[in-house]
């Protein structure tokens, strides 16, 4: 297993750690909850220590005072400026979860460069939509995470709902199209890369605006370079590395630099620097 495959599975295991949910189908309410984790990790999955991001950022905006959560922004900005999209491809619990479908196959589909642009669409109605659309009380709903996370259904929705007829009637054909949602994906997930994560997913959007200003970021030596078109072939979204080395798209596996023949890539920060020999994902 590849170092990027072990830090994924710890960093899934380190989010949903409180076991006893597990064996009581029960929400972990404790003070971690109060904290805002970096991955799409569902409030309601049985063994969620933290918060999600997105999930806690439209509970704020629904509200009846219909906040911003700057907490939530400070931290997904100060991810964000760091690494980029390093937390989808080293950190995420779903993104994981697509990688492993994604060995069933050896058979992989690409997916059309415009539909990437749908996420940064569903950014601006994760955003909006709680603010906009209210009830009688004035008081909107967390959208995204109600009609249409994939993640949140697998961890919380489908879990509970199993372990809850009641909650799953409640649901009634909410519940139906949701499991909808994630069985799409997660058969994508087969024959394509990480379909969520590169067309539905707003954190990867909002990470992805951070991938050509981060202060960790990968480099191209021109000199060595010689255009031969291996690291594009490594790539599993398809990215030419040598022209965009920060493309959005971009989640750090670093899967290029094992690959190039010339040793033209690497990753730095600021002054320190990591060759293709000192480091294996």
């Amino acid at each position: 297993m590849r170092l990027r495959h072990k830090v994924q599975l710890a960093s899934t295991l380190l989010h949903n750690a409180h076991i006893k949910g597990f064996a009581t189908f029960s929400i972990y309410q404790g003070a971690g909850k109060k904290l805002c984790v970096p991955v799409l990790n569902c409030y309601s999955c049985p063994g969620a220590l933290g918060s999600c991001p997105i999930g806690s950022m439209q509970f704020m905006l629904a509200s009846a005072q219909h906040q911003f959560s700057f907490y939530v922004a400070g931290v997904l900005t100060m991810v964000g400026a760091a690494a980029g999209r390093f937390a989808c491809g080293w950190l995420c619990p779903f993104g994981m979860i697509q990688e492993w479908l994604g060995r069933l196959s050896s058979y992989k589909k690409g997916i059309p460069r415009v539909l990437t642009y749908i996420k940064y669409i569903i950014l601006i109605f994760t955003l909006l939509l709680p603010v906009w659309w209210l009830n009688a009380a004035g008081v909107g709903s967390p959208y995204f995470c109600q009609y249409l996370c994939p993640a949140g259904t697998l961890e919380g929705g489908l879990l509970l709902g199993v372990a809850q007829p009641e909650l799953r009637s409640m649901m009634g054909g909410l519940f139906a199209w949701k499991l909808g949602v994630l069985l799409f994906f997660l058969l994508a997930a087969i024959i394509t890369y990480r379909p969520f994560c590169r067309v539905l997913c707003p954190l990867g959007a909002i990470y992805a605006l951070f991938n050509r200003v981060s202060l960790w970021r990968l480099e191209v030596h021109q000199d060595n370079c010689i255009s031969c078109g291996r690291c594009q072939q490594s790539c599993p979204v398809d990215i030419k590395v040598y022209t965009q080395p920060n493309s959005p798209e971009c989640i750090r596996c670093l899967q290029c630099i094992d690959e190039c023949p010339q040793n033209a890539l690497h990753f730095s920060i600021r002054s320190y620097s990591m060759t293709a020999g000192d480091q294996q994902c």
